[in-house]
């Protein structure tokens, strides 16, 4: 099965909602539950061989280079760089529950920025074309922390896909990982 070539205007309309309101982002929920039914359902990668936004991005960016692109490093393909991934996929979801439990209980106070890597704030405030009154403030930081994780491993692709091959960051996805492990039990 192939990528559809056209998915990534979903990756793309993704991050232009949260520009809209940033509420928006919780879509991406669904990014990291549908590929696990499809998973279970299909009992094979369906979502990575075929449906991935991303990975059609990545296509997409990486054809449109001019120069060769370097071989995938085996540390990605064989090597831990994959357990890695997963390990800060899982410390981001960690802290994003945590924090936002936190804003809940009212013991910290919502985020309203953008964070690279989870921790480094970016320097100006993401526009919101509309406000959504009388929200709860932990599903505001949690809408923040959720595009800022989407944002950060879009980026960390992107840079993947111009310097290896396109599909690189797809050796490293933490869902690609996560449904290897669920295959081989």
């Amino acid at each position: 099965m192939r990528n559809h070539k056209l998915l990534f205007f979903i990756t793309i309309f993704f991050f232009a909602l949260g520009f809209v309101n940033i509420h928006f982002s919780l879509l991406g929920i669904v990014c990291m539950t549908l590929p696990i039914i499809l998973l279970l359902k299909d009992r094979k990668k369906t979502w990575c061989q075929g449906y991935c936004p991303r990975a059609s991005l990545y296509t997409n960016c990486g054809k449109t280079k001019k120069w060769n692109s370097r071989k995938t490093p085996q540390f990605f393909i064989k090597g831990n760089m994959k357990w890695i991934m997963l390990a800060y996929f899982g410390v981001s979801l960690f802290f994003i529950i945590m924090s936002t439990l936190g804003v809940a209980r009212d013991i910290r106070p919502a985020m309203e920025t953008l964070r690279f890597l989870i921790l480094i704030p970016l320097p100006f405030k993401m526009p919101q074309l509309f406000d959504i009154i009388d929200l709860a403030p932990w599903l505001t930081h949690l809408s923040y922390r959720f595009y800022s994780m989407m944002m950060t491993t879009t980026f960390l692709g992107l840079i993947l896909a111009m310097v290896y091959k396109p599909r690189t960051w797809c050796t490293i996805c933490p869902i690609a990982t996560v449904s290897d492990v669920i295959l081989k039990k």
